[in-house]
């Protein structure tokens, strides 16, 4: 019965389109700029996306009374604690380079996601699965990186003429330590994700902790910590809390056009809107509401993808002003205020924003956002002269990099160890591989 009843929910509901993508990035330094590269096989394609009427439905979970929540410590890491030790670890100063790894949502069921359909490939390009993330995991941490939130690692503050800027922090680290930001794109849960092997939402469990909720290939309900990146970040800090001695976890990069953690928040200007349709939403704004609540107490943090995915080096400044509202409206409005914004498909606005400051980049920043992350070779990070700013570059553990940028990512994992060539398309890997 119970396998009845998640087959019949996932026949109902409509849901609209959706993709995700990657991205190229510029060079590191505008003094000594490498050659650009996406880490990505040739013709690599980014997912297409399904008929949303053979969709599953997003599924109606009954609320849990409130679990006396754990107490959840976050502190400063531009602070030295007094005397120098905390917990009887020593801290010291650290002002080198922060790396900036970032992650699409993973792959719970390889066997869906890689199915020789049409999208099977782009799956592999721009995502790990469950067990890849964990390996990941354990290498970070082996390798001395704890996490710090994208939010301590630069300040605005002004110069001696008054004009604001933004600084690169001092970060005081346990002493040994190398600091590491997680970011995490397109938590939306999109439709094209849920068939093809991924969780659908995240619930608050019976404990009161972030979990998720999905089907296996089965057509089973499974709620679940282990299967969604979210969660399984949570329970890596519970069983590793020196890998968080600050009490970081990642920033949620979202946008807004299928919603918000598996909720359906959107507009849709395409259909007639009625008000059953504001109604259903409204609700599922409520329902979101603890979630997200409890992400940021326990800290995870949010920025924006812009509501639409959109391509900011258009040059469509009409668009580009109406999708920022918008993202303000129906997600700002949720998660609270960002100063950090993640660029669609990895790309900049005006083109080239570490060498120009464009109408796209200087209106994006009046309304706030401070940091922007791109897509890269390296952690890469420039300060800008002309406007407070900061650009950065993150790099991007996925297929694409696992196969063919094996070297570029030793100093966070070996490939070799991390891919499971079993579950993935047969692609091959590149020439490093071999040394």
């Amino acid at each position: 019965m119970k396998r009845l009843t998640a087959l019949l929910l996932s026949l109902l509901l409509l849901l609209s389109l959706a993709a995700c993508g990657g991205g190229s990035a510029p060079p590191p330094s505008a003094e000594n700029p490498p050659a650009e590269n996406t880490g990505g096989a040739p013709g690599a394609q980014e997912p297409e996306v399904p008929d949303s009427t053979s969709l599953p439905e997003n599924p109606v979970v009954e609320p849990q009374p409130p679990a006396e929540k754990e107490p959840y410590e976050i502190l400063d890491p531009k602070v030295m604690p007094e005397g120098g030790e905390r917990d009887g670890v020593k801290y010291a100063a650290y002002d080198g380079i922060v790396e900036h790894l970032f992650f699409h949502p993973i792959i719970a069921y390889p066997e869906l996601a890689f199915d020789g359909d049409a999208q099977a490939n782009g799956l592999d390009d721009f995502m790990v699965t469950v067990d890849e993330f964990n390996k990941i995991l354990d290498n970070v941490y082996e390798k001395g990186y704890v996490l710090v939130d994208i939010g301590d690692v630069w300040s605005e503050t002004t110069d001696e003429a008054g004009n604001p800027v933004m600084v690169k922090n001092t970060l005081y680290l346990p002493e040994g330590k190398k600091p590491l930001v997680f970011s995490y794109d397109d938590t939306n849960y999109y439709p094209y994700m849920l068939e093809n092997g991924l969780t659908y939402k995240l619930i608050l469990g019976e404990d009161g902790k972030i979990t998720s909720w999905g089907l296996d290939p089965q057509g089973n309900e499974v709620i679940s910590r282990g299967l969604d990146a979210i969660p399984r970040l949570d329970e890596f800090v519970e069983e590793h809390p020196d890998f968080s001695p600050f009490g970081a976890k990642a920033c949620l990069s979202v946008t807004g056009y299928e919603g918000l953690l598996g909720y359906r928040t959107q507009t849709d200007s395409t259909v007639e809107w009625t008000d059953e349709l504001e109604a259903n939403r409204q609700a599922e704004r409520e329902a979101v509401k603890p979630i997200i609540e409890e992400l940021k107490r326990t800290g995870w943090t949010f920025g924006s993808h812009t509501w639409g995915h959109i391509r900011l080096g258009s040059g469509n400044m009409a668009k580009i002003r109406a999708d920022t509202q918008k993202w303000f409206d129906e997600v700002g409005s949720l998660v609270g205020p960002t100063t950090i914004l993640f660029y669609p498909h990895g790309e900049r606005p005006d083109g080239n924003d570490w060498k120009q400051t464009g109408e796209a980049f200087r209106y994006l920043q009046a309304q706030g956002f401070r940091v922007f992350c791109s897509v890269g070779v390296e952690s890469f990070s420039y300060i800008k002269k002309d406007i407070c700013a900061v650009i950065c570059d993150r790099l991007h553990p996925d297929g694409k990099t696992l196969r063919w940028s094996r070297n570029r990512y030793l100093q966070f994992y070996d490939a070799k160890e991390i891919m499971d060539i079993g579950v993935r398309p047969d692609l091959g890997v590149g020439e490093d591989w071999n040394s």
